[in-house]
Protein backbone atom coordinates (compact mmCIF):
# COMPACT_ATOMS: atom_id res chain seq x y z
CA UNK A 1 0.00 0.00 0.00
CA UNK A 2 2.29 2.10 0.81
CA UNK A 3 4.71 1.41 -2.11
CA UNK A 4 1.44 2.24 -4.28
CA UNK A 5 1.01 5.50 -2.43
CA UNK A 6 4.74 6.14 -3.25
CA UNK A 7 4.24 5.60 -6.41
CA UNK A 8 1.37 7.75 -6.81
CA UNK A 9 2.65 10.63 -5.47
CA UNK A 10 5.94 10.12 -7.89
CA UNK A 11 3.17 10.37 -10.72
CA UNK A 12 1.26 13.16 -9.17
CA UNK A 13 4.62 15.37 -8.49
CA UNK A 14 5.56 14.76 -12.29
CA UNK A 15 2.95 16.00 -12.99
CA UNK A 16 2.54 19.10 -11.05
CA UNK A 17 6.22 19.39 -12.26
CA UNK A 18 4.89 19.06 -16.07
CA UNK A 19 1.74 21.45 -15.21
CA UNK A 20 4.41 24.26 -13.79
CA UNK A 21 6.56 24.02 -17.10
CA UNK A 22 4.07 23.91 -19.24
CA UNK A 23 1.36 26.67 -17.94
CA UNK A 24 2.80 28.85 -14.65
CA UNK A 25 5.70 30.64 -16.58
CA UNK A 26 3.82 34.18 -17.52
CA UNK A 27 3.20 36.73 -15.00
CA UNK A 28 1.83 40.50 -15.11
CA UNK A 29 4.44 42.86 -16.59
CA UNK A 30 6.20 44.77 -14.27
CA UNK A 31 6.27 48.24 -13.66
CA UNK A 32 3.45 49.45 -16.37
CA UNK A 33 5.49 48.91 -19.11
CA UNK A 34 4.54 50.34 -22.13
CA UNK A 35 0.70 50.67 -21.02
CA UNK A 36 0.34 51.57 -17.45
CA UNK A 37 -3.38 51.95 -17.80
CA UNK A 38 -4.43 48.10 -18.52
CA UNK A 39 -3.32 44.29 -17.43
CA UNK A 40 -0.37 43.31 -19.52
CA UNK A 41 1.05 39.47 -18.96
CA UNK A 42 4.37 38.07 -20.20
CA UNK A 43 6.47 34.78 -20.29
CA UNK A 44 6.20 31.69 -21.91
CA UNK A 45 4.69 28.25 -22.71
CA UNK A 46 6.39 25.25 -23.35
CA UNK A 47 5.44 23.61 -26.93
CA UNK A 48 8.03 21.03 -26.96
CA UNK A 49 9.41 19.77 -23.53
CA UNK A 50 11.89 17.44 -25.06
CA UNK A 51 13.22 19.86 -27.06
CA UNK A 52 13.06 22.86 -24.72
CA UNK A 53 10.98 25.01 -26.91
CA UNK A 54 9.54 27.62 -25.56
CA UNK A 55 7.56 30.93 -27.03
CA UNK A 56 7.45 34.00 -25.78
CA UNK A 57 4.52 36.47 -25.35
CA UNK A 58 3.15 39.65 -24.85
CA UNK A 59 -0.66 40.13 -23.96
CA UNK A 60 -2.14 43.28 -23.14
CA UNK A 61 -5.57 43.70 -21.75
CA UNK A 62 -8.78 45.81 -23.95
CA UNK A 63 -8.65 49.10 -22.81
CA UNK A 64 -11.94 48.84 -23.29
CA UNK A 65 -14.31 45.77 -21.96
CA UNK A 66 -11.70 42.67 -21.50
CA UNK A 67 -14.36 40.69 -20.17
CA UNK A 68 -15.86 40.43 -23.51
CA UNK A 69 -13.76 41.88 -26.00
CA UNK A 70 -12.57 39.86 -28.24
CA UNK A 71 -8.61 37.97 -27.87
CA UNK A 72 -6.54 38.76 -30.89
CA UNK A 73 -3.08 36.87 -31.41
CA UNK A 74 -0.30 38.29 -33.73
CA UNK A 75 2.16 36.72 -35.69
CA UNK A 76 5.02 38.31 -37.99
CA UNK A 77 6.32 37.08 -40.09
CA UNK A 78 9.83 36.73 -42.09
CA UNK A 79 9.95 33.78 -41.66
CA UNK A 80 12.20 34.64 -38.54
CA UNK A 81 11.09 38.15 -37.20
CA UNK A 82 10.00 38.88 -33.73
CA UNK A 83 6.18 39.61 -33.47
CA UNK A 84 7.49 42.40 -30.81
CA UNK A 85 8.87 44.47 -33.83
CA UNK A 86 4.75 44.92 -34.67
CA UNK A 87 4.13 45.93 -31.28
CA UNK A 88 6.39 48.32 -30.92
CA UNK A 89 6.67 49.58 -34.59
CA UNK A 90 2.67 48.78 -35.72
CA UNK A 91 -0.08 48.05 -33.54
CA UNK A 92 0.75 47.62 -29.67
CA UNK A 93 0.01 50.45 -26.92
CA UNK A 94 3.19 52.23 -27.59
CA UNK A 95 6.20 53.05 -29.53
CA UNK A 96 9.90 53.32 -28.36
CA UNK A 97 11.35 56.31 -28.15
CA UNK A 98 14.36 57.67 -30.58
CA UNK A 99 17.10 56.73 -28.14
CA UNK A 100 15.29 54.09 -27.01
CA UNK A 101 15.16 54.79 -23.26
CA UNK A 102 11.25 54.91 -23.07
CA UNK A 103 7.86 54.51 -24.97
CA UNK A 104 5.01 56.68 -26.24
CA UNK A 105 1.28 55.98 -25.74
CA UNK A 106 -0.11 54.84 -29.13
CA UNK A 107 -3.48 56.10 -29.50
CA UNK A 108 -4.48 53.56 -32.38
CA UNK A 109 -3.26 50.67 -30.37
CA UNK A 110 -5.27 47.33 -31.56
CA UNK A 111 -6.24 47.24 -27.22
CA UNK A 112 -8.19 49.99 -28.23
CA UNK A 113 -11.22 47.32 -28.06
CA UNK A 114 -9.71 43.76 -28.19
CA UNK A 115 -7.55 41.75 -25.50
CA UNK A 116 -4.26 40.84 -27.67
CA UNK A 117 -1.02 38.95 -28.13
CA UNK A 118 1.61 39.39 -29.82
CA UNK A 119 3.98 35.99 -29.87
CA UNK A 120 7.12 35.46 -31.27
CA UNK A 121 7.64 31.99 -32.96
CA UNK A 122 9.42 29.79 -34.05
CA UNK A 123 11.74 28.85 -31.83
CA UNK A 124 14.76 31.29 -32.34
CA UNK A 125 12.83 34.37 -33.19
CA UNK A 126 12.81 37.31 -30.38
CA UNK A 127 12.87 35.85 -26.95
CA UNK A 128 11.08 32.34 -28.07
CA UNK A 129 13.78 29.51 -27.81
CA UNK A 130 14.65 26.00 -27.92
CA UNK A 131 15.71 23.67 -30.90
CA UNK A 132 14.97 25.34 -33.80
CA UNK A 133 13.45 22.54 -36.51
CA UNK A 134 10.30 24.18 -37.37
CA UNK A 135 10.68 24.57 -41.63
CA UNK A 136 6.95 23.91 -42.16
CA UNK A 137 3.52 24.76 -41.57
CA UNK A 138 2.51 21.64 -40.27
CA UNK A 139 5.36 21.68 -37.59
CA UNK A 140 4.06 25.61 -36.87
CA UNK A 141 0.49 24.96 -36.56
CA UNK A 142 0.88 21.82 -34.60
CA UNK A 143 3.40 24.14 -32.14
CA UNK A 144 1.06 27.49 -31.93
CA UNK A 145 -1.90 24.94 -31.02
CA UNK A 146 0.05 23.37 -28.22
CA UNK A 147 0.96 27.09 -27.17
CA UNK A 148 -2.73 28.03 -27.27
CA UNK A 149 -3.58 24.97 -25.35
CA UNK A 150 -1.44 25.91 -22.45
CA UNK A 151 -2.51 29.66 -22.68
CA UNK A 152 -6.24 28.63 -22.52
CA UNK A 153 -5.56 26.08 -19.41
CA UNK A 154 -3.81 28.99 -17.16
CA UNK A 155 -6.07 31.72 -18.43
CA UNK A 156 -9.58 30.23 -18.76
CA UNK A 157 -10.62 33.68 -18.20
CA UNK A 158 -10.04 34.44 -22.14
CA UNK A 159 -11.71 31.18 -22.91
CA UNK A 160 -15.19 32.02 -23.88
CA UNK A 161 -14.02 35.64 -25.58
CA UNK A 162 -14.01 35.36 -29.84
CA UNK A 163 -10.35 34.38 -30.78
CA UNK A 164 -8.84 36.08 -34.38
CA UNK A 165 -5.76 34.94 -35.78
CA UNK A 166 -3.58 37.95 -37.52
CA UNK A 167 -0.58 37.70 -39.45
CA UNK A 168 1.26 39.61 -41.59
CA UNK A 169 3.75 39.23 -44.41
CA UNK A 170 4.55 35.16 -44.11
CA UNK A 171 1.86 35.39 -41.62
CA UNK A 172 -0.22 34.65 -44.96
CA UNK A 173 1.23 30.96 -44.56
CA UNK A 174 0.95 30.81 -40.57
CA UNK A 175 -2.28 32.32 -40.36
CA UNK A 176 -4.29 30.43 -42.09
CA UNK A 177 -2.19 27.06 -41.12
CA UNK A 178 -2.76 27.85 -37.07
CA UNK A 179 -6.18 28.86 -37.70
CA UNK A 180 -6.86 25.81 -39.79
CA UNK A 181 -4.98 23.42 -36.66
CA UNK A 182 -7.55 25.04 -34.04
CA UNK A 183 -10.35 24.65 -36.04
CA UNK A 184 -9.50 20.91 -37.21
CA UNK A 185 -8.72 20.63 -32.74
CA UNK A 186 -12.06 22.29 -32.37
CA UNK A 187 -13.61 19.97 -34.89
CA UNK A 188 -11.84 16.39 -33.34
CA UNK A 189 -12.64 17.87 -29.50
CA UNK A 190 -8.78 17.23 -28.96
CA UNK A 191 -7.97 19.58 -25.84
CA UNK A 192 -9.94 22.96 -24.67
CA UNK A 193 -11.85 24.24 -27.24
CA UNK A 194 -10.60 27.74 -28.34
CA UNK A 195 -13.76 30.00 -29.94
CA UNK A 196 -12.19 30.87 -33.56
CA UNK A 197 -14.06 33.47 -34.94
CA UNK A 198 -11.94 34.92 -37.60
CA UNK A 199 -8.60 35.07 -39.56
CA UNK A 200 -7.34 38.14 -40.52
CA UNK A 201 -3.97 38.46 -43.26
CA UNK A 202 -2.21 41.80 -44.14
CA UNK A 203 -0.20 42.14 -47.20
CA UNK A 204 0.71 37.98 -46.61
CA UNK A 205 2.12 35.60 -48.97
CA UNK A 206 -0.66 33.42 -48.90
CA UNK A 207 -0.99 31.74 -52.83
CA UNK A 208 2.22 32.26 -54.49
CA UNK A 209 1.28 30.77 -57.53
CA UNK A 210 -1.25 33.05 -58.24
CA UNK A 211 1.24 36.00 -56.51
CA UNK A 212 3.87 35.85 -58.16
CA UNK A 213 2.46 36.25 -61.23
CA UNK A 214 2.00 39.98 -60.16
CA UNK A 215 5.15 41.08 -59.64
CA UNK A 216 5.95 42.61 -63.06
CA UNK A 217 2.37 44.52 -63.12
CA UNK A 218 3.08 46.06 -59.28
CA UNK A 219 6.55 47.47 -60.65
CA UNK A 220 5.43 48.71 -63.76
CA UNK A 221 1.75 49.20 -63.85
CA UNK A 222 0.95 49.84 -60.77
CA UNK A 223 -1.57 52.37 -59.32
CA UNK A 224 0.20 55.00 -58.16
CA UNK A 225 2.29 55.54 -61.83
CA UNK A 226 5.87 54.63 -60.27
CA UNK A 227 7.91 53.01 -62.85
CA UNK A 228 10.27 50.91 -60.32
CA UNK A 229 12.06 48.74 -63.08
CA UNK A 230 13.20 49.49 -66.78
CA UNK A 231 10.73 48.55 -69.98
CA UNK A 232 14.05 45.84 -70.69
CA UNK A 233 13.72 44.51 -66.73
CA UNK A 234 9.41 44.07 -67.42
CA UNK A 235 9.61 42.77 -70.13
CA UNK A 236 12.70 40.14 -68.77
CA UNK A 237 10.04 39.29 -65.96
CA UNK A 238 6.95 39.13 -67.83
CA UNK A 239 8.91 36.23 -70.31
CA UNK A 240 10.35 34.11 -67.12
CA UNK A 241 6.82 34.10 -65.81
CA UNK A 242 5.47 30.34 -67.50
CA UNK A 243 8.65 28.74 -65.96
CA UNK A 244 8.47 30.51 -62.59
CA UNK A 245 4.42 29.09 -62.54
CA UNK A 246 5.87 25.62 -63.53
CA UNK A 247 8.22 25.52 -61.21
CA UNK A 248 5.82 25.98 -58.27
CA UNK A 249 3.02 23.97 -59.81
CA UNK A 250 5.64 21.46 -59.41
CA UNK A 251 5.87 22.18 -55.75
CA UNK A 252 2.45 21.96 -55.26
CA UNK A 253 2.34 18.70 -56.75
CA UNK A 254 5.15 17.22 -54.73
CA UNK A 255 3.57 18.48 -51.66
CA UNK A 256 0.56 16.97 -52.57
CA UNK A 257 1.39 13.50 -53.19
CA UNK A 258 3.04 14.17 -49.72
CA UNK A 259 6.77 13.81 -51.06
CA UNK A 260 9.65 13.84 -48.64
CA UNK A 261 11.85 15.24 -51.30
CA UNK A 262 10.86 18.95 -51.97
CA UNK A 263 13.34 19.80 -54.72
CA UNK A 264 11.16 21.55 -56.61
CA UNK A 265 10.06 23.96 -54.01
CA UNK A 266 13.67 25.02 -53.36
CA UNK A 267 13.85 25.00 -57.47
CA UNK A 268 11.26 27.66 -57.77
CA UNK A 269 11.95 30.02 -54.57
CA UNK A 270 15.76 30.44 -56.19
CA UNK A 271 14.30 30.60 -59.64
CA UNK A 272 11.24 32.74 -59.08
CA UNK A 273 12.73 35.25 -56.86
CA UNK A 274 15.73 35.59 -58.73
CA UNK A 275 13.76 36.63 -61.73
CA UNK A 276 10.76 38.11 -60.29
CA UNK A 277 12.20 40.25 -57.28
CA UNK A 278 15.42 40.77 -58.08
CA UNK A 279 14.66 43.19 -60.59
CA UNK A 280 12.67 45.07 -58.01
CA UNK A 281 15.37 45.12 -55.25
CA UNK A 282 18.76 46.45 -57.31
CA UNK A 283 16.15 49.69 -58.23
CA UNK A 284 17.47 50.81 -54.57
CA UNK A 285 13.46 50.91 -53.61
CA UNK A 286 12.09 49.68 -50.28
CA UNK A 287 10.42 46.47 -51.49
CA UNK A 288 7.42 47.48 -48.53
CA UNK A 289 6.98 51.01 -50.12
CA UNK A 290 7.47 51.76 -53.31
CA UNK A 291 7.62 55.14 -52.94
CA UNK A 292 10.88 55.41 -50.61
CA UNK A 293 14.24 54.27 -51.12
CA UNK A 294 15.63 50.95 -49.30
CA UNK A 295 18.31 52.96 -47.72
CA UNK A 296 21.52 51.22 -45.77
CA UNK A 297 19.32 49.11 -43.35
CA UNK A 298 18.82 44.98 -44.68
CA UNK A 299 15.08 45.56 -43.50
CA UNK A 300 14.88 49.00 -45.39
CA UNK A 301 13.51 50.34 -41.96
CA UNK A 302 15.88 51.98 -38.89
CA UNK A 303 14.81 49.37 -35.92
CA UNK A 304 17.38 50.34 -33.66
CA UNK A 305 15.30 52.15 -31.25
CA UNK A 306 13.32 48.75 -30.44
CA UNK A 307 16.43 47.05 -30.48
CA UNK A 308 17.52 49.03 -27.88
CA UNK A 309 14.66 49.07 -25.56
CA UNK A 310 13.74 45.01 -25.90
CA UNK A 311 18.05 44.45 -24.75
CA UNK A 312 17.90 46.80 -21.46
CA UNK A 313 17.98 45.00 -18.54
CA UNK A 314 15.84 46.58 -16.84
CA UNK A 315 12.80 45.02 -20.09
CA UNK A 316 14.11 41.74 -19.94
CA UNK A 317 13.68 41.64 -16.51
CA UNK A 318 9.72 43.40 -16.31
CA UNK A 319 9.06 40.63 -19.41
CA UNK A 320 10.47 37.79 -17.22
CA UNK A 321 12.74 36.81 -20.33
CA UNK A 322 14.36 33.89 -20.04
CA UNK A 323 17.98 33.90 -19.26
CA UNK A 324 18.06 31.32 -22.11
CA UNK A 325 17.19 33.94 -24.22
CA UNK A 326 19.14 35.42 -26.65
CA UNK A 327 19.97 38.83 -27.24
CA UNK A 328 16.79 40.08 -29.27
CA UNK A 329 16.95 41.18 -32.56
CA UNK A 330 14.36 41.85 -35.32
CA UNK A 331 14.54 38.84 -37.32
CA UNK A 332 16.95 35.70 -37.96
CA UNK A 333 18.33 34.85 -40.41
CA UNK A 334 18.68 31.28 -39.60
CA UNK A 335 15.24 30.79 -39.01
CA UNK A 336 14.10 32.62 -42.26
CA UNK A 337 16.63 30.02 -44.05
CA UNK A 338 14.57 26.34 -42.67
CA UNK A 339 11.30 27.62 -44.39
CA UNK A 340 12.98 27.43 -48.20
CA UNK A 341 11.19 24.38 -49.06
CA UNK A 342 7.77 25.79 -47.27
CA UNK A 343 8.56 29.24 -49.01
CA UNK A 344 6.15 28.26 -52.42
CA UNK A 345 3.43 26.25 -50.95
CA UNK A 346 0.02 27.54 -51.44
CA UNK A 347 -2.26 27.78 -48.19
CA UNK A 348 -5.27 29.54 -49.46
CA UNK A 349 -6.91 26.05 -49.51
CA UNK A 350 -6.68 25.92 -45.48
CA UNK A 351 -9.17 28.86 -45.39
CA UNK A 352 -11.88 27.19 -47.58
CA UNK A 353 -13.71 24.75 -44.51
CA UNK A 354 -13.16 27.09 -41.91
CA UNK A 355 -15.13 29.92 -44.68
CA UNK A 356 -17.86 26.89 -44.94
CA UNK A 357 -17.81 26.60 -41.13
CA UNK A 358 -18.93 30.11 -39.99
CA UNK A 359 -15.21 31.51 -39.67
CA UNK A 360 -14.94 35.18 -40.88
CA UNK A 361 -12.02 36.14 -43.13
CA UNK A 362 -10.10 39.26 -43.94
CA UNK A 363 -7.32 39.92 -46.49
CA UNK A 364 -6.04 43.29 -46.57
CA UNK A 365 -3.12 45.15 -48.17
CA UNK A 366 -1.70 48.53 -47.90
CA UNK A 367 -1.20 49.39 -52.12
CA UNK A 368 2.34 50.70 -52.24
CA UNK A 369 4.17 47.46 -50.93
CA UNK A 370 5.51 45.52 -53.82
CA UNK A 371 7.13 42.72 -52.07
CA UNK A 372 3.21 41.02 -50.75
CA UNK A 373 1.37 43.65 -53.43
CA UNK A 374 -2.60 44.12 -53.25
CA UNK A 375 -2.75 42.81 -56.76
CA UNK A 376 -1.85 39.41 -56.60
CA UNK A 377 -3.55 39.32 -52.78
CA UNK A 378 -6.55 40.60 -54.64
CA UNK A 379 -6.25 38.27 -57.36
CA UNK A 380 -5.94 34.82 -55.38
CA UNK A 381 -8.90 35.57 -53.26
CA UNK A 382 -10.67 36.10 -56.44
CA UNK A 383 -9.51 32.38 -57.72
CA UNK A 384 -10.32 30.62 -53.92
CA UNK A 385 -12.57 27.61 -54.66
CA UNK A 386 -15.60 28.41 -51.89
CA UNK A 387 -19.36 28.33 -52.09
CA UNK A 388 -19.54 32.00 -52.45
CA UNK A 389 -16.84 32.86 -55.25
CA UNK A 390 -19.59 33.74 -57.92
CA UNK A 391 -21.01 36.00 -55.92
CA UNK A 392 -17.41 37.53 -54.53
CA UNK A 393 -15.89 37.40 -58.10
CA UNK A 394 -19.30 39.70 -58.95
CA UNK A 395 -19.31 41.88 -56.11
CA UNK A 396 -17.94 45.28 -57.59
CA UNK A 397 -15.30 47.43 -55.40
CA UNK A 398 -16.88 49.70 -52.97
CA UNK A 399 -15.47 52.54 -51.46
CA UNK A 400 -14.16 51.89 -48.09
CA UNK A 401 -15.16 55.29 -45.72
CA UNK A 402 -13.46 55.65 -41.90
CA UNK A 403 -13.60 58.90 -39.95
CA UNK A 404 -14.94 60.79 -43.14
CA UNK A 405 -12.31 59.63 -45.31
CA UNK A 406 -12.23 57.01 -48.27
CA UNK A 407 -9.04 54.67 -47.31
CA UNK A 408 -9.94 51.80 -49.85
CA UNK A 409 -11.76 49.52 -51.53
CA UNK A 410 -13.46 46.60 -50.06
CA UNK A 411 -15.42 43.50 -51.41
CA UNK A 412 -17.47 41.05 -49.32
CA UNK A 413 -19.40 37.71 -49.83
CA UNK A 414 -21.36 35.08 -47.42
CA UNK A 415 -20.74 31.58 -47.77
CA UNK A 416 -23.57 29.93 -48.76
CA UNK A 417 -24.08 28.34 -45.62
CA UNK A 418 -23.28 29.22 -42.37
CA UNK A 419 -21.50 32.49 -41.35
CA UNK A 420 -18.64 32.60 -42.82
CA UNK A 421 -17.49 35.48 -44.94
CA UNK A 422 -14.75 36.79 -46.63
CA UNK A 423 -13.48 40.24 -47.39
CA UNK A 424 -10.93 41.72 -49.45
CA UNK A 425 -9.83 45.12 -48.56
CA UNK A 426 -7.39 47.09 -50.50
CA UNK A 427 -5.93 50.08 -48.09
CA UNK A 428 -4.71 53.37 -49.92
CA UNK A 429 -0.93 55.07 -49.29
CA UNK A 430 -0.31 52.10 -46.98
CA UNK A 431 2.75 49.69 -47.38
CA UNK A 432 3.61 46.64 -46.33
CA UNK A 433 2.82 47.04 -42.63
CA UNK A 434 -0.46 49.07 -42.78
CA UNK A 435 -0.60 49.69 -38.92
CA UNK A 436 2.57 51.54 -39.17
CA UNK A 437 1.89 53.87 -42.27
CA UNK A 438 -2.17 53.95 -41.31
CA UNK A 439 -2.50 53.63 -37.93
CA UNK A 440 -6.01 54.94 -37.85
CA UNK A 441 -7.64 53.06 -40.67
CA UNK A 442 -5.75 50.12 -39.61
CA UNK A 443 -7.51 50.18 -36.50
CA UNK A 444 -10.99 50.88 -37.91
CA UNK A 445 -10.44 48.12 -40.28
CA UNK A 446 -9.75 45.74 -37.44
CA UNK A 447 -13.07 46.76 -35.21
CA UNK A 448 -15.19 46.63 -38.37
CA UNK A 449 -13.91 43.26 -38.80
CA UNK A 450 -14.15 42.30 -35.03
CA UNK A 451 -17.77 43.66 -34.68
CA UNK A 452 -18.89 41.67 -37.95
CA UNK A 453 -20.07 44.70 -39.45
CA UNK A 454 -19.78 45.62 -43.40
CA UNK A 455 -17.07 47.52 -44.72
CA UNK A 456 -19.64 49.16 -46.95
Amino acid sequence: MLCQLAVALVAWLAVMSNVQANYLRDAPVENGLCDSTVKSLSGYYTVEEKLNKNYFYWLFESRSTPSSDPLIMWLTGGPGCSSQLALLSENGPCSVSADGQSTVNNPFSWNTNANIMWVDQPAGVGFSYGAKNDHNETMVGNDMYSFLQAFFEAHPEYANNEFFVFGESYGGHYAPAVASRIFQGNNHKEGLHINLAGVGVGNGLTDPLVQYKYYPAMAMNNTYGIKTVSEDQYSKMVSRLPACEAMIGACNVQVAQHSTNLTMCETAYTYCNLMETTPYYNSGLNPYDIRKPCGDSDLCYDFTNIETFLNLPSTREALHVSDQADKWESCNTAVNVLFMDDWMINYHKKLVPMLEGGVRVLIYAGDVDFICNWMGNKAWTHQLTWSGKENFNAETDHDWVYDSKTGGLAKTANAKEGKGSLTFLQVFEAGHMVPMDQPAAALSLLNTFLRNEKFY
